[in-house]
């Protein structure tokens, strides 16, 4: 799975970084920066966690075979 952030809907709440900071990172501005990161089996469930966080749902996991994944599991 990995984890696809549509930058233009980012509004830099960051409670997707609360919610699971080993893999939601910020950039210097505060906006999320982990477009594209690859999520270990192991932490799906926090990834799922804090795509749900998003008030914009800016925030969409993919998962391997290329098909979104829904964020609620």
């Amino acid at each position: 799975m990995k984890i696809r952030v549509d930058r233009r809907l980012c509004s830099g709440h960051a409670l997707c970084a609360a919610r699971a900071p080993e893999l939601y990172t910020l950039d210097e501005e505060g906006f999320c920066s982990a477009d594209g990161v690859h999520v270990p089996p192991h932490l799906a469930e926090p990834a799922r966690l804090g795509a749900l966080q998003c008030p914009e749902a800016a925030i969409t996991l993919v998962e391997d075979g290329g098909q979104a994944a829904n964020p609620a599991g």
